[in-house]
């Protein structure tokens, strides 16, 4: 223990977050307390208090996009390729054909069509896409869940403020903000948080003189290294067990839900995330990001793209439909994000590859104008021709409809002032 020489969020922080893992496997028999380490409130009560209930459910589609066979297609040119357009809701608005059910739903969107960035790498651009700054060595920046839960507090007593639904690889996390607004990563939606019940073996008496122990082995280590951090893993412990009690934990069950409501969302990865999403805001879990792989078609695009575009479709209308139905979406701000878009020139493999210049997200619900197109790329799909959008700009947008303080500095623990979107401007036009 002499040896850990900080307890910040970042790597520093590892071999006692391990430490503490280890350490509640070996004493309690379980491992959610692993997967909560860290993830508690760190919001003031009275700006919790103060926030309002906005929820945010955030659709993050790894690989990039593209953008001319989705939401932003160029009919009779030879860079539509074989992708086939659609009319949607909206007068003059078209998508590509395999979005039949959000050009259904375009009424209730803000499509931006003018999205650019520098960024054309993968992992680089996925970092600037979930906290609006630049990915750099000598600092983690929070994503924008994280951001969200430290301003807002959380909105449940028993439930995380923030919940991951993928496999998180490179996620930012609460960067240099608390621990307490990590997400709590799940991987597979159908399987819901595990390792969530007191093992048969474990009586609930030598359950808590297991508690009792970790806490007196734990004694010295915390009066040394007193402070937020340790306050943080100490709430950490009280959540978990207090969590293995609630009758909250249903939510996370999404097998709880009739067929005929798992069928509308899609038996996929996607489709069951957007359920679980559904319900935990509904249950009160203030933000939920759920991850989308394979779009990174380089080569035989129109052979993978009809069944990844009919994923998305079937999940996000059905996620839209549901939280209109039960009266979430005026609550909640549904956001569609890739970290840039692919080229319109069709490669030699018959697929796209990467391009920064334009591409195209959506938002949706709370705060949001509804039946907007706002910003519009070139003729051919390369660059913006209109009102260019950074992802800046698209972060302090969202920030705005959540209520979040777009231009208040918060200072990162060496100092550094840094903003929610960065140095991005709220779009107007796409704000009710």
């Amino acid at each position: 223990m002499s040896q850990i020489r900080s307890l910040s969020c970042g790597d520093d922080a590892v071999s006692r977050r391990a430490l503490l893992g280890r350490a509640a496997r070996a004493a309690f028999g379980l491992t959610l307390a692993e997967g909560l380490a860290g993830r508690l409130v760190a919001a003031e009560p009275a700006a919790a208090a103060a926030a309002g209930s906005i929820n945010v459910i955030v659709l993050t589609m790894r690989g990039a996009m593209s953008h001319i066979d989705t939401f932003d297609p160029k009919p009779g040119r030879d860079e539509q390729g074989e992708t086939k357009v659609i009319d949607t809701k909206l007068p003059g608005v078209q998508f590509g054909e395999h979005l039949p059910l959000l050009a259904g739903m375009a009424d209730r969107l803000a499509v931006i069509r003018s999205m650019t960035t520098e960024t054309g790498a993968h992992e680089q651009g996925t970092y600037l896409m979930r906290t609006s700054y630049p990915q750099i060595n000598s600092i983690r920046h929070p994503s924008f869940g994280s951001w969200a839960v430290h301003v807002l507090g959380k909105r449940s007593r028993d439930l995380p403020g923030y919940v991951l639904v993928g496999n998180g690889n490179e996620h930012p996390g609460c960067g240099f903000l608390d621990p307490a607004v990590t997400p709590v990563p799940l991987a597979d939606p159908q399987r819901g948080l595990e390792n969530i019940v007191r093992p048969a073996y474990l009586s609930q008496a030598n359950f808590e003189r297991r508690l009792s122990l970790a806490d007196r082995i734990d004694r010295d280590f915390k009066q040394r290294y007193a402070g937020r951090q340790i306050e943080a893993y100490d709430r950490m412990y009280a959540d978990a067990v207090r969590l293995m009690g609630s009758g909250d934990l249903a939510s996370f069950d999404i097998s709880k839900e009739d067929a005929a409501t798992r069928e509308r969302y899609g038996l996929t990865k996607l489709g069951q995330g957007c359920l679980l999403a559904r319900r935990l805001v509904e249950s009160g879990v203030r933000c939920v990001e759920v991850e989308m792989g394979g779009w990174d078609m380089h080569r035989d695009l129109w052979e993978e793209l009809p069944e990844s575009v009919g994923e998305l479709d079937g999940a996000m209308a059905a996620l839209l439909g549901d939280l209109e139905a039960r009266g979430l979406l005026a609550t909640t701000l549904v956001v569609l994000a890739t970290e840039f878009g692919r080229t319109p020139k069709v490669n030699e493999n018959a697929g796209r590859d990467h391009h920064p210049a334009v591409f195209s997200c959506v938002l949706a619900g709370a705060g949001i104008k509804a039946g907007v197109v706002h910003g519009a790329s070139d003729a051919r799909g390369h660059s913006p021709d209109r009102d260019p959008v950074t992802v800046g700009d698209f972060h302090a947008t969202i920030a705005k409809a959540c209520g979040l303080p777009v231009g208040k500095e918060f200072l990162a623990p060496n100092g550094r002032p840094f903003k929610i979107g960065h140095d991005g401007k709220p779009i107007a036009a796409v704000l009710a």
